[in-house]
């Protein structure tokens, strides 16, 4: 009886505390940040409330007042770790008579790994080897872990990209259920039957291409394309039907969805399935019968939609194109299925400029790829540009997406909306787009800032007016920067980049989760019977955070990848332009390799003292007025390049640009400036 009064009393205790979840994030300094959604302020930590939560970790943090009083920032300690980002880590074995330790490579790991000797696994002293926390309970300091794979005769390279990846929270291999579970599959569709076909539209006598890079693998999106009479033609979006194979609550399902994505690095995939999947089963690979999930549509060439059609499909891939191989044929008008492949283009063009009138926003994009030899090392750079055959493809994909979303979106459940993971995109930050209007007014350009159609035209005028100036680049960079995130949500707050009001994820179900929901929920809609899942939201935002940690894992293995270029030219000078400035210094982008490292403010005190300014985007020198600002070119000295810490250090040559005032002397005439043909060289 007291025992229950006793427990009563600690539900009430705990009933009045305040307990947040959220994601910790820990500065430099040590101190820690836990984000939570809702809360107008992040939760400060001190260095010693943490427990033994990590950086990035999902942790119960209890609120027990103010940081200070100014900020009203609330102060917290840690009291559970939800869920760890990452769990495997890499390092060397420092062993011992009775035991073993994991000296850890990443600095996010402050301690070292205790290892049981009978989970070394083999490993032997000073081995480089992988290790998976097993436990870590709270008030202890060291975590206990098992060896799951030793990397002593790997390349450097190979242990630099698989840290990246255990950095990003990604498992490096698939567990033994779900490996099994993919092995049962079968390689390829093996026969049709009659009973399919009840439930599948046949597609298979219908011309069918896919148009992918000239290095993919998996094939999840193929168009297929006949015309149908008086000017109107039917084009087919084909998408693997992934979710007919990857059954719910399975282990292949449970572990796609803790992964939620494909993470692209530099000279590998790591696939969100196994690859039997990935690069057979579902790959729309050219002549084999597939199971496909598809958005069927009648279309003229001036890309009118006079119907649509959702629903499951059998097809066949008539014919494989890289985008190099079709953009020929656009150029040249002659080649493989060239008739149909100009009607197609037509076709997208129409669309693409309808979507640029409705107010989608006109950012170009150029890609940056290595070169890399046999061993996975750089040994140059590849600028990839959007061209018509990539337009092609990203037409008819948005086309399908949108689709797919507009039917989804009148579905009501007890005359509610059915919950849905839409793919949303939230409108520019004021405050971030208010001091980028004010920059971009000094280049002639004028933002009306009365409604979001009319940011978004402006932002396209803009485009249009700088392209081919000298500014073009900065302002299309800074003006990203001033867009919000794009994120997988219920509330459906539409996707203002592309100007739609609809719109989700369905084209890609072999590399992103969320498809696979959609192509769930959509089957469900359309048989008449669909059904709120469950705790979607908090899929929606697993997924969010699961896409926001691969793009940290692609830009860390771009920066290695940068660094490990770059470091063959030590001592080197290169032309660059500032990429990005802050009171530390600025960053700067070489022109020749599009690799970027910085300028610190210790290198420029050595010219004045450097006040930055943000709305100028800018350095200014405190005594001889000199400005560092974005999109000014430069000539820097490569001086560091540091593959463990991912870091490229440059050192101020000369400062190309002309926009800068020279109004006072430099004090002792320690590093004046000196002209030369309308540069400023440091001596």
């Amino acid at each position: 009886m007291a025992a229950g009064k006793k427990g009563k009393r600690r539900e009430k205790e705990s009933g009045n505390r305040k307990l947040f979840k959220g994601r910790l994030e820990i500065a430099k300094s040590g101190v820690g940040f836990v984000v939570v959604d809702g809360l107008d302020q992040d939760i400060f930590i001190q260095r010693g409330h943490m427990e033994n939560a990590l950086s990035g970790d999902e942790v119960r943090v209890e609120v027990k007042g103010y940081h200070d009083s100014r900020s009203k920032r609330p102060e917290g300690t840690i009291v559970e770790v939800v869920k760890r980002k990452q769990t495997e880590f890499s390092g060397k074995i420092e062993l011992h008579p009775h035991f073993a330790f994991l000296i850890p490579d990443s600095s996010q790991m402050p301690v070292d790994i205790y290892i049981p000797l009978h989970l070394l696994a083999g490993a032997a002293q000073h081995d480089h080897v992988v290790a998976r926390i097993i436990e870590w309970t709270p008030k202890t300091k060291n975590p206990v872990g098992e060896v799951i794979s030793i990397l002593t005769h790997e390349s450097k390279n190979e242990i630099a990209m698989q840290s990246i990846i255990m950095e990003s929270g990604f498992p490096l291999a698939f567990p033994d259920d779900v490996i099994e579970e993919s092995e049962r599959m079968p390689m390829q569709v093996e026969d049709v039957s009659k009973q399919d076909l009840k439930h599948r539209k046949d597609m298979r006598q219908v011309l069918t291409m896919t148009i992918d890079p000239a290095d993919a693998k998996d094939f999840d999106d193929a168009i297929s394309f006949q015309s149908v009479g008086g000017g109107w033609y039917e084009v087919g979006v084909h998408i693997a039907d992934v979710a007919h194979y990857v059954a719910r609550d399975s282990a292949l399902d449970k572990e796609a969805y803790a992964r939620a994505t494909s993470v692209y690095l530099p000279d590998r995939v790591l696939p969100m399935l196994p690859e039997r999947l990935s690069n057979n089963l579902c790959s729309l690979r050219p002549g084999e019968t597939k199971f496909t999930f598809s958005a069927i549509f009648r279309i003229n060439k001036k890309g009118v939609i006079k119907d649509t059609w959702l629903g499951k499909t059998v097809t066949k891939s008539d014919r494989r194109f890289t985008y190099e191989e079709a953009q020929q044929i656009i150029e040249s008008g002659s080649g493989d299925y060239a008739k149909e492949i100009l009607v197609l283009n037509e076709m997208a063009v129409s669309l693409r400029s309808e979507r640029f009138k409705a107010g989608a926003i006109n950012f170009s994009s150029s890609e940056v790829r290595f070169e890399l030899d046999a061993d996975g090392k750089p040994i140059g750079i590849v600028v990839k540009e959007s061209k018509a055959a990539h337009q092609l493809i990203e037409e008819f994909m948005l086309l399908a997406n949108r689709a797919v979303a507009n039917y989804v979106s009148g579905v009501t459940v007890k005359e509610q909306p059915l919950p849905f993971p839409y793919r949303v995109h939230d409108v520019p930050n004021e405050d971030k787009l208010k001091v980028f209007t004010v920059f971009a007014a000094r280049f002639g350009v004028r933002f009306d800032l009365s409604s979001p159609q009319a940011i978004a035209k402006s932002f396209n005028q803009m485009l249009e007016t700088v392209s081919g100036k000298p500014e073009q680049h900065v302002l299309e960079q800074l003006g990203i920067r001033t867009m919000s995130k794009a994120i997988y949500t219920t509330d459906n707050i539409g996707h203002y980049g592309l100007g739609f009001q609809n719109y989700c994820h369905f084209t890609s179900p072999i590399r992103r989760y969320p498809d696979i929901l959609v192509h769930r929920i959509l089957l469900e809609c359309l048989e008449g019977n669909p059904k709120p899942y469950k705790q979607l939201e908090a899929m929606c935002r697993h997924c969010s955070d699961q896409e926001r940690k691969a793009m940290e894992a692609e830009r860390a293995a771009n920066k290695y990848k940068q660094v490990e270029l770059m470091a063959a030219f030590l001592g080197n000078d290169f032309e660059a332009v500032i990429s990005g400035v802050s009171a530390y210094g600025f960053w700067v982008e070489t022109i020749e390799y599009k690799c970027e490292g910085m300028v610190s403010a210790t290198d420029l005190s050595e010219v004045d003292n450097f006040v930055y300014h943000e709305h100028d985007y800018a350095l200014i020198g405190v005594h001889t007025g000199l400005k560092f600002g974005m999109g000014d070119k430069v000539l820097v000295k490569l001086v560091a390049a540091n593959l463990d810490k991912r870091q490229l250090d440059f050192s101020l040559v000369e400062y190309m640009g002309v926009k800068q005032e020279r109004s006072k002397k430099l004090p002792g005439g320690a590093g004046k400036p000196q002209a030369k043909k309308g540069s400023k060289k440091w001596k």
